[in-house]
């Protein structure tokens, strides 16, 4: 009979995610004392465990995952957060979590989760994996969208296959480059990172691979390429995408032979580098087109990790304005901040030039508003226009979970004390969302209706 433990600091949100996971067999004990819950996950060899991470004490789910794989090393943990960071991702990861989830939770999700992490303990045993404490760098965001691109970086960081990221212009595909070199075992080793869109062609192929002394005209002396330079560690390609079928060959016959020639060089050297590499275009289509060596494509996506586009992770710009402010204060030696009003149209700009846009807004707002606060008219004219509502559809139930579905609303509500706005962020959703939920399910909204 599988085991399962359920640890929040919270009693109402165990008994909600125990009736969730209630299956015949199955025995559910649910603890939210944290000191409570790792010495019974430290006593009780249980098959799976889901735990909050912040457990608002000293100790969190990190402490309760160790204690559980320590008393039974095919334990599998699932660890479950509000406001994760792409740290506590890289420790839960290399720490043994089965999986790493975000708050507000789907229903379905939750369970399918489980349900594979149960099997899963029934394997055959797995080592524990041991825990090393990293330091994130550059990535801000606390949205689900986010949660799951630190899973994935922290899942890659460690692994020798090339990576794949793809994302749309703007969303920080190489800082995330830079996060998976940084978390590995390279991070001692260079980290070079070349843009292919941005080098003509004629050049490029020198770049990468490197040139003898008077292979061509200007070829004064012999050269490494950046695979070369890269020994140890890292290459970042960025724009693959816009590549030359020649020199889609030459990155094939690199990656398979792990050599590279060097133009001019009748002699080709051995190389031991992570390939990760980027784009903003479709590559299955520019494949389809003729445009983009299928092979050289499979070779790259062994692991792909895609960068979400900001407005499908609007919850994260406040955060995103906050840092982005600090440091072009910092930066220009000066002091501002945005008023109320500036604040809030920027909060609900499309930017369609994703985080950089936002940050470039930011760093030319600091440089050039007169006045120690920004306001509306200080905003450059050209912003962009106002964002659409969306409408986050966060229960995908199937019928027979309406019940769970309203009690989860219910005890939400009961949360943050009626308050609509906060129960809606909590949610994840906006409030004619939240107020369509509660009429379904006949739950009266108390309280003032400006909250």
């Amino acid at each position: 009979m599988p085991d399962l433990l359920i640890v929040d600091d919270d009693r109402d949100t165990c008994q909600f995610i125990a009736d969730l996971l209630a299956a015949p067999g199955r025995r559910i004990v649910f603890e939210s004392s944290p000191t409570e819950a790792i010495a019974r996950a430290g006593r009780e060899p249980f098959d799976t465990v889901v735990s909050d991470i912040n457990l608002n004490a000293p100790q969190s789910g990190l402490d309760v995952l160790r204690a559980a794989r320590q008393a039974n090393p095919r334990c599998q943990v699932v660890l479950i957060s509000g406001f994760g960071t792409l740290e506590t991702a890289v420790e839960a990861v290399r720490a043994g979590a089965y999986d790493y989830i975000s708050k507000p939770f789907n229903i379905s999700q939750v369970k399918r989760v489980v349900e594979r992490a149960l099997a899963q303990a029934a394997a055959p045993d797995r080592e524990p994996q041991p825990v090393e404490r990293v330091v994130p760098r550059g990535l801000i965001g606390r949205t689900a969208p986010m949660l799951e691109v630190y899973k994935q970086i922290a899942m890659a960081a460690d692994a020798a296959a090339p990576v794949l990221i793809v994302g749309e212009s703007g969303t920080g595909k190489e800082l995330v480059a830079k996060a998976i070199h940084a978390h590995s075992h390279r991070a001692s080793r260079p980290f070079v990172a070349v843009n292919c869109g941005a080098i003509a062609e004629t050049l490029l192929e020198s770049e990468l691979f490197g040139h003898t002394r008077g292979s061509f005209t200007g070829a004064v002396s012999d050269a490494k390429g950046l695979f070369e330079q890269a020994q140890g560690g890292t290459i970042f390609l960025d724009e693959i995408g816009e590549t030359s079928p020649a020199l889609q060959v030459k990155m094939l016959r690199t990656l398979e032979e792990s050599e590279v020639r060097p133009i001019g060089a009748n002699r080709t050297v051995r190389i031991e580098v992570r390939v990760v590499a980027a784009t903003n275009v479709e590559l299955e289509r520019a494949v389809a087109d003729g445009k983009f060596r299928q092979d050289l494509f499979y070779r790259l996506s062994v692991v792909v990790i895609r960068v979400p586009p900001l407005r499908e992770r609007r919850a994260d710009i406040p955060l995103l304005i906050d840092a982005f402010l600090r440091d072009a204060c910092s930066r220009a030696n000066r002091e501002r901040q945005l008023s109320p009003a500036a604040l809030e149209r920027l909060l609900n700009q499309t930017w369609t030039g994703n985080v950089r846009e936002l940050e470039n807004t930011i760093e030319r707002l600091v440089l050039f508003s007169p006045g120690t606060t920004i306001d509306v008219p200080d905003l450059p004219p050209d912003l962009g226009g106002r964002a659409p509502v969306i409408e986050d559809a966060l229960f995908q139930g199937l019928p027979s979970l309406d019940e769970v579905e309203r009690r989860y609303l219910m005890h939400v509500l009961d949360s943050v004390k009626g308050n609509r706005t906060r129960a809606a962020e909590v949610l994840g959703i906006d409030r004619r969302t939240l107020y369509r939920m509660a009429d379904r399910f006949a739950i009266p909204l108390g309280g003032d209706p400006e909250r």
